[in-house]
């Protein structure tokens, strides 16, 4: 991806290039539409290896947080690369690499266009956008109708609703919002609906930022959890933490930790202030590079 500049930043045009340039680079790497956004964007689903027993990484879930669908595309051409040249990763030999990864580069990429180009990129939603942003001095996080897509799994979505409430939060917002009803929104609906049909081994939802891994849901610790996390955190440097308030219900990892048991982990990339900048990128790439390695091997 050399003609990705450090002055680029992650739209969803941008995004779609760097996907399809992966595609043509290397004809083996499985590129789906596996949904479509508010706004009819797609929402894709990169495919590596063969298909049995995946880990799957999903990114992209808030507009500010659009580096986290950088790392995830640079990490699939890292490892896309090392399988061509049958060279190593992180000191991993890419043959040992056999089962498949799955990568949603970007989960949200309304909230994304949004967040890089204002109004502007909330196409028919323009004016529910403003009407939204005009009584908040958040910065936009949410999808294109102002629902926080890390609040609206079903995870303890009633508890967390009541939280929001408490907190001020009663309608659509640039960001924390879970919705009207768990999945309400196509976002959500389109990974619950890719993670139940591949039922993956474990999960990573990669967000920003904090440089920190949260890995358990509540009391719930599914068996290889604290294993995982602690070898992960060894490997990036980043700290355990456990959920707490409105970080406590309805994001991915919750519901998956939930749903089936396994290995579910939540990864705050990076430290400051939403959007990071891109200068920040290769330090964070260092960190995080041999942590999604091993992930792929465990």
């Amino acid at each position: 991806m050399d003609y990705i500049t450090k002055n680029s930043v992650m739209t969803i045009e941008t995004q779609r290039k760097m996907i399809f340039s992966l595609k043509k680079k290397y004809p083996c790497l499985g590129v789906r539409l596996i949904g479509k956004s508010l706004c009819q964007r797609g929402i894709y689903s990169l495919h590596i290896g063969k298909s049995e027993n995946p880990l799957l990484i999903a990114a992209g879930f808030h507009g500010q947080e659009w580096m986290t669908s950088l790392l995830a595309l640079r990490f699939a051409e890292l490892l896309m690369r090392a399988k061509a040249y049958r060279s190593t990763l992180c000191g991993i030999d890419a043959a040992c690499i056999s089962r498949e990864i799955i990568i949603v580069p970007c989960v949200n990429p309304d909230g994304v266009q949004i967040a890089i180009n204002g109004v502007d990129g909330a196409c028919e939603y323009a004016e529910n956008v403003r009407e939204i942003s005009a009584s908040s001095n958040e910065k936009w996080n949410a999808n294109a109708r102002g629902v926080d897509i890390n609040h609206n799994f079903d995870a303890g979505w009633n508890k967390l609703r009541s939280m929001e409430i408490e907190e001020g939060i009663v309608g659509p917002s640039p960001r924390r919002y879970g919705g009207y009803m768990p999945e309400s929104e196509p976002e959500t609906i389109t990974l619950v609906n890719l993670t139940k049909a591949r039922r993956p081994r474990a999960v990573i939802a990669l967000h920003s930022q904090g440089e920190e891994i949260f890995w358990e849901y509540g009391e719930k610790k599914p068996p290889e959890s604290e294993r995982l996390a602690k070898i992960f955190s060894a490997a990036s440097g980043y700290t355990l933490i456990r959920n707490s308030g409105l970080a406590s219900h309805g994001g991915y990892k919750d519901w998956f930790i939930e749903k089936f048991n396994r290995p579910g982990f939540t990864v705050e990339i990076g430290k400051g202030k939403n959007p990071l900048p891109l200068q920040d990128f290769d330090g964070i790439l260092k960190d995080t590079i041999p942590m999604l390695t091993l992930a792929a091997i465990l």
